[in-house]
């Protein structure tokens, strides 16, 4: 089909220089903003949409959504004058989205008067609150010794066939804040997922009613991979609506930022840019703030915005940049384990090395139980042992323990087996998760438990105390 420019509106250009498979590259152009949307018609007479990446008086690059085949030097351009804005509005509630943020669920676009760039704006720092109000996820492992607080930001690093996809739904669905949960949104953005994955979660949020307060927004393995570094940005912009301008308490879930990395490093080297660690842009640290530092609670403002970003670490490796810069900029870390997995623990969240910094300013006394730190503390000094003891054991052998280790052994299988596994349907009560973690801190006796204190030790560990 031969391109007629007369059918493209507003100030066109015709001068693209290059074509880097998403990337163009054209003759310097005067008055071109950064990051500023453009229309990209290709011979093929399809309109592609895209955004400014950078402006020199040497060259004008830009990035183009949508399928690249058919981009060829002979595409004309309109620049739009305007960023990349999204309508924003209660609507989305409820709703899919493809990585554009068209709907994919049958019905019609979102209609508001009200739009907002995609990019967010930087939050003061003396605006800023510091979170200190506990969200319930429904997973012992989470509530009990991780707990998410609102305005967090705590990611879960797993590897490659672990159940990330399926925590991830089980957090999705049984996530609130106790009390308010009117209140409660979920914004869900995947990026790169499987079409029978993205099915699942589909049909996890409709089965168990969450669709109604969630907006799900993703990019599938076979759309583009460079809808992935906006795919992020767009679920933000609506979870900062939804938090600062309706008051809900959101907790967006952005699953998994080692693909949103990927499409980074493609466009990087598209752009013949100096790779740096790993071959990652040498700006994928602050690119990855730029989206992670979105969540927060801002005074003056109702509502707050928490993230669980979640990302599969290449060969397990945390010191891989992308675990390794993400553990940087949040707030701890929720590390999920192949040995539990394999042995049939669900979730198998590995509670030693994970950590959730700002637990302490989010539970206690009128906001989950008086007893909820000093029960994680002893849940962690108890397994840590058991684990030295289960170590020692596959050496000498069970019988080589003293009475000591052997209790503390077993102390480590029945944690396991009781606190940390759980169906993937079950959702407890921050009340059920501190009385399971009592009845198997019972097992112990009362001068091995050094972690509580007097009072907290007499009020609950005797009406723990029963036979396991």
């Amino acid at each position: 089909m031969s391109l007629d420019i007369r059918d493209i509106y507003g100030v066109v250009h015709k001068g693209v220089r290059e074509v880097r498979g998403s990337i163009l590259v054209l003759e310097p152009i005067p008055n071109v903003l950064y990051d500023e949307v453009v229309i990209v018609r290709a011979p093929d007479g399809i309109d592609r949409m895209g955004r400014v990446l950078e402006v020199s008086n040497k060259y004008v690059i830009i990035q183009v959504f949508g399928e690249e085949s058919g981009l060829e030097t002979a595409s004309a351009v309109r620049f739009t004058g305007s960023t990349f804005e999204i309508p924003v509005s209660d609507d989305a509630l409820g709703r899919i989205f493809n990585g554009r943020f068209e709907p994919i669920d049958g019905m019609g676009p979102i209609v508001s008067g009200d739009k907002r760039d995609i990019n967010g704006y930087p939050i003061n720092p003396r605006a800023r609150i510091h979170p200190n109000n506990f969200i319930q996820t429904g997973i012992s492992a989470i509530d009990g010794m991780l707990s998410l607080v609102r305005g967090q930001k705590l990611p879960i690093f797993s590897e490659s066939g672990l159940p990330h996809n399926r925590v991830a739904a089980q957090i999705a669905r049984q996530a609130t804040v106790l009390g308010e949960e009117e209140e409660f949104a979920i914004v869900f953005a995947a990026m790169g997922l499987k079409n029978d994955e993205a099915r699942f979660f589909i049909e996890s949020f409709r089965e168990s009613g969450a669709i109604e307060r969630s907006v799900v927004v993703l990019n599938l393995a076979d759309d583009p991979a460079i809808e992935r570094l906006v795919t992020p940005r767009i679920a933000l912009t609506i979870a900062e609506y939804l938090a600062f301008d309706l008051g809900y308490h959101v907790l967006a879930i952005l699953t998994d930022m080692t693909n949103y990395c990927e499409a980074l490093r493609e466009v990087s080297a598209a752009r013949e840019e100096v790779p740096g660690r790993g071959g990652y842009p040498g700006y994928m640290y602050s690119d990855l703030a730029t989206i992670y530092e979105r969540a927060g609670i801002v005074r003056g403002r109702p509502g707050s915005l928490t993230q669980m970003p979640i990302l599969t670490m290449p060969g397990g490796d945390k010191r891989h940049p992308i675990p390794d810069l993400t553990g940087y900029i949040t707030e701890g870390q929720i590390i999920l384990s192949k040995d539990l997995d394999s042995r049939g623990i669900y979730p198998p969240i590995n509670v030693l090395p994970s950590l959730s910094r700002l637990m302490r300013s989010g539970v206690g006394p009128g906001k989950t139980r008086d007893d909820h730190k000093d029960v994680s503390d002893q849940l962690y000094d108890a397994y840590s042992r058991g684990l030295k003891a289960r170590d020692l054991a596959r050496i000498v052998g069970e019988m080589g323990l003293s009475d000591r280790e052997r209790m503390f052994l077993k102390f480590a299988d029945v944690f396991e087996r009781r606190f940390i596994n759980q169906g993937e349907y079950e959702n407890r009560t921050i009340d059920e998760t501190l009385d399971l973690a009592w009845e198997v801190l019972s097992m112990l006796p009362e001068d091995e438990l050094v972690r509580v204190k007097d009072d907290i030790l007499k009020k609950y560990y005797y009406r723990a105390k029963a036979p396991m």
